[in-house]
């Protein structure tokens, strides 16, 4: 077995109404009453039976996705731990970079779902609604995607890449009409066959309009303690792998400018080697769909799936 073993942790988007009902008889089913207690509501109610709206509220979204996935990582550590296989490195998407980095032991479970909520909370109300605007734009390429942001913007009206997901899906965030303004340019410019697709979102995130949450996050960052990373991570900010023992304070960083900086997924995913096992460790399997997308030849499980965990023993074994 001489395969590294990375965890990918999944972002907004990938919560679904009944997520963490897999965790039920084992201890990481826990987390879930945990999380109530630390919210002062109840999180697991809205995770395991809904109501949706409930659900897809971003202040719901955030901590119900870092819990699962954190349930879903203390099920596979075990395994790990029995076999005494070490994580190479861990990774998340926007908000997935939350429990990633409690898996790296930067952060403590407590302080993570705090922090999420509020950076929920935070990224609803930096823009009023109606605002800001977030398109996929697929099959068109990164350098002709900036060109577009770029024609489109003005002083007031901005629009930027948001989250390279992988190499035919982009997407582009920021004021409503400056984002259709670029869907204009690429449909004039870029002849090619491609779609562009609005997203159903409540807020632009990952653009220049959550300054005033990467602010508040900022100031709120200032009661929460960052510890030494133990396992390297790659960070959506650079696509640059820290090594473990980077301070917290470098992690605090990244997550800040990660709320008005893009999401760079596909650079993240292009440094890992092809031996790589990626273990998807939260709710869906959106991150296995990009990363076939991103290098076919890198092996992914998702863990939130039937039989994945005696998938996980069998290829250790």
């Amino acid at each position: 077995m001489t395969k590294k073993i990375v965890l990918i942790f999944p972002g907004q988007g990938a919560q679904y109404v009944g997520m963490g009902k897999n965790l039920e008889g084992h201890a990481s089913y826990d987390l879930l009453k945990k999380a109530n207690d630390v919210l002062g509501y109840d999180i697991s109610k809205i995770m395991l039976e809904g109501p949706e709206e409930d659900l897809t509220m971003t202040q719901n979204t955030q901590p119900a996705i870092l819990t699962h996935s954190l349930g879903l990582y203390q099920k596979a550590k075990e395994i790990l731990d029995e076999k005494g296989i070490e994580v190479s490195a861990v990774m998340g998407h926007s908000v997935g970079e939350y429990p990633a980095l409690v898996a790296a032991g930067a952060l403590s479970f407590e302080d993570a779902v705090k922090a999420v909520n509020n950076r929920g909370k935070f990224m609803q109300e930096a823009v009023p609604a109606g605002m800001g605007k977030m398109y996929a734009v697929l099959k068109v390429p990164a350098d002709v995607v900036k060109k577009a942001c770029d024609a489109a913007s003005t002083d007031e009206n901005k629009v930027m890449p948001a989250n390279f997901n992988e190499p035919g899906q982009i997407v582009i965030s920021g004021h409503a009409e400056a984002c259709d303004k670029a869907v204009a340019w690429i449909t004039e410019n870029y002849t090619e066959p491609h779609k562009m697709v609005p997203l159903k979102v409540s807020a632009p995130f990952h653009s220049s309009l959550m300054l005033p949450a990467r602010e508040n996050m900022a100031t709120f960052f200032g009661g929460i303690n960052f510890t030494d990373t133990k396992v390297p991570y790659i960070a959506n900010i650079d696509a640059k792998r820290y090594e473990a023992g980077t301070s917290g304070d470098v992690v605090k960083e990244n997550l800040i400018k990660q709320i008005d900086g893009a999401v760079l997924w596909t650079q993240s995913f292009q440094q890992l080697d092809e031996d790589t096992l990626c273990l998807e460790v939260g709710p869906g399997r959106v991150l296995m769909g990009l990363a076939r997308k991103i290098n076919r030849g890198i092996k992914v499980i998702s863990l939130d799936k039937d039989g994945a965990f005696d998938e996980l023993k069998e290829v250790l074994s």
